[in-house]
């Protein structure tokens, strides 16, 4: 048997390539979903079978007994297509084959706009989990393939929930067909409207936090009266943490969000959930997110450890301000994550020994360093060194 894998573009005739024309033509069975097999053109063979998953379409072409077969599929068969996972089923059993590619609806929607696609990032949507905000937090114009529980109205809620709501997006609808539209408005515009099941979503480039190293100076940041962790400090515990892009982070007691912002910036894949108490900081929180564009920012109103028990597990934490509750914070922390990565910074010697005890409880190994940053400051014709308050820094699992 050979079986020649058919991209058929848009689903219409007219973005059917000449190639995969000819190879229908000649199929002796035809396999796909059943919205593509109902509407090939009316010379192809009447033998064909409804199916979409991996093993039923093999049994299909074993059971249609063809000496030539195709598999067709919607767009091209090298862009989130189900093509990839029917191809190591035929090695595995030997049968023959052939790719041919197709127009995506990438390349439909990239014309109808008259614009090129190579600088966008590209995403499915179409079935599986989609973290709308983190791909957008790329910087580039984000297309996205919609389908099944995330459709246009539901990305763009994510987005509009994330603080993006006045973002540019623009929506591709039946692309191909007769009644093709294409609406641009916003994300929070979009999210009141319907659409058809068969749409592709293209959002905007969105402004990005600063691409530099850990520590940024603190005059960026909105303080007003809350504490913060100061630029050096705050080098050292990113660093220290080891931030992945898709790490899932808590900052327990955020104050102004500093240490948020920064660690959002790092993380734009993941997720950041800043956890405070007092109204005056979450609005400065708030204020820096919305300044440094870290969507994937999120805040936590209220006292840990109780608020900390509805978040997702973390990958790494970092305590700036525990109310006196560190050992249940961390205990918190390690429930969700036994090997979570952990930065606690100590001002008061008393915070220090309760980390330190909690460690020996638990038999961990705490590494622990002072910090003591000096910086100058004038007084006449003279530079005096002023010093900050000393502090100590206690890290767990951050070298494993």
């Amino acid at each position: 048997m050979q079986v020649n894998l058919l991209a058929l573009g848009g689903g219409t005739e007219t973005t059917m390539t000449a190639q995969t024309r000819t190879a229908l033509l000649q199929a002796q069975c035809i396999v796909g979903a059943a919205r593509l097999i109902e509407r090939l053109p009316a010379e192809c063979t009447p033998n064909r079978a409804a199916a979409t998953k991996p093993q039923k379409i093999l049994e299909a072409l074993r059971a249609a007994n063809c000496d030539r077969a195709a598999v067709v599929y919607s767009g091209d068969t090298g862009f989130y297509s189900g093509c990839r996972n029917l191809v190591p089923l035929l090695e595995e059993q030997g049968i023959a084959y052939t790719v041919f590619p197709g127009i995506s609806s990438v390349q439909l929607m990239a014309a109808a706009l008259h614009r090129p696609w190579q600088d966008w990032t590209l995403v499915s949507a179409h079935g599986v989990q989609c973290d709308a905000v983190a791909a957008v937090l790329q910087g580039k114009p984000t297309f996205f393939l919609t389908g099944g529980s995330l459709g246009v109205p539901q990305l763009c809620k994510q987005l509009t929930e994330a603080g993006l709501g006045d973002l540019t997006v623009t929506v591709g609808e039946n692309l191909s067909y007769p009644d093709a539209s294409v609406r641009t408005g916003s994300a929070a515009e979009m999210a009141k409207q319907d659409f058809g099941p068969l749409c592709v979503l293209l959002t905007e480039a969105m402004q990005q936090p600063p691409r530099r190293s850990p520590g940024w100076p603190d005059t960026w940041f909105e303080r007003g009266k809350v504490p913060m962790t100061k630029r050096f400090v705050r080098a050292a515990a990113i660093a220290a943490l080891g931030i992945q892009p898709e790490d899932v982070l808590w900052d327990v007691g955020a104050g102004t969000g500093s240490v948020s912002v920064e660690l959002a910036a790092a993380a734009q894949k993941g997720s950041v959930y800043a956890v405070e108490c007092e109204p005056s900081a979450l609005e400065l929180i708030r204020n820096n997110r919305q300044k440094f564009h870290t969507w994937n920012l999120h805040t936590v109103e209220g006292y840990a450890p109780q608020v900390l028990e509805n978040l997702p597990a973390p990958d790494a934490i970092f305590v700036g301000g525990s109310k006196g509750e560190m050992t249940s914070i961390l205990s918190a922390a390690l429930a969700k994550n036994p090997q979570a990565r952990i930065c606690v910074s100590c001002i008061a010697l008393e915070t220090l020994e309760a980390v330190l005890a909690f460690c020996r409880e638990h038999n961990l190994e705490p590494q622990v360093m002072q910090l003591a940053a000096s910086q100058a400051k004038s007084m006449g014709r003279l530079h005096l060194m002023m010093a900050q308050n000393p502090v100590f820094l206690v890290t767990v699992h951050c070298d494993d």
